[in-house]
């Protein structure tokens, strides 16, 4: 059976989930559960610390799992992302007292507090910064003020946070990360049907299919605004002048492509939600 590596809490556990689950696969219904086995589907799922994920996959103690791209590169494990899941977007940025740091390079022999000190230390040496790293599991814009660090790396969303520490972003993104899917070095059996069947997930979750009517004459300047992932499906109507399209769309451009084709002269315009997809 694939064996798959599922958070058990924090922010990737229920997203996860609940892609799974979308996707066909049987979970757990006791959040006490650490294992539970999908012999229909020939999955084991096994239901572990986030931070820990990408130490089992790497080991080869388990094929796949699910974690973030900032916990798999602070890691230091040799497991491999294959495929990002479009969830837990976030990104990872330096801060410091107000007008004290405007480069990287200012960081030089300075404390540096941050709950990812694989992530940040790989970072920094990477642009030739040496500093000394506080590693703290949580509450690290505080570091500053308490005397901890001379400055922090952490997730940045809108940096209210950090403002209200008196505390300022500068230098370079360290890190855009987002929920990902991890294999180890040897490639399982159920692999690739894993992938195609969260990719429909994705599909599904991003795109709405999208029918009208319209007259024959207009059907050029209608595909120009839903050109489809590929190309759209047209069929005649009893109205020889008339013809009825169907394609995908992006979910979020909904309501603008519908006002759009109603003023171009387009009627009936359905919107359907997709529930899987294999593109």
């Amino acid at each position: 059976m694939l064996k798959i590596a599922v958070p058990n809490k924090g922010s990737l556990s229920e997203t996860a989930a609940q892609m799974l689950h979308e996707a066909g696969y049987f979970g757990r219904r006791d959040p006490k559960e650490l294992i539970v086995t999908d012999a229909r589907n020939g999955v084991e799922f096994f239901y572990l610390r986030p931070r820990d994920i990408a130490t089992y996959v790497g080991s080869g103690a388990l094929d796949v799992g699910i974690t973030g791209r900032d916990l798999l590169l602070d890691s230091g494990s040799p497991a491999a992302e294959i495929d990002a899941l479009d969830f837990a977007a976030s990104t990872f940025r330096f801060a410091g007292p107000a007008g004290v740091f405007n480069e990287l390079a200012d960081l030089e022999g300075k404390r540096v507090a941050t709950s990812y000190p694989g992530l940040v230390g790989a970072f920094l040496g990477e642009h030739g910064v040496s500093t000394s790293l506080i590693k703290l599991d949580g509450a690290v814009e505080s570091a500053v003020r308490l005397g901890v660090a001379d400055a922090v790396a952490d997730v940045v969303e809108t940096g209210s946070t950090l403002r209200k520490q008196g505390l300022e972003i500068f230098g370079p993104v360290i890190l855009e990360s987002e929920a990902v899917l991890i294999s180890s070095s040897s490639p399982a059996s159920g692999v690739d049907t894993l992938v195609r069947r969260l990719q429909g997930v994705m599909v599904a979750r991003q795109y709405v299919l999208i029918d009208y009517n319209l007259p024959v004459a207009l059907l050029e300047k209608a595909v120009a605004l839903t050109p489809g992932v590929e190309s759209p499906t047209v069929s005649p109507l009893g109205e020889p002048d008339w013809v009825a399209v169907r394609v995908m769309i992006k979910r979020e451009q909904t309501n603008h492509i519908m006002d759009d084709l109603y003023e171009l002269g387009a009627r009936a315009i359905l919107v359907t939600s997709i529930h899987a997809a294999r593109i």
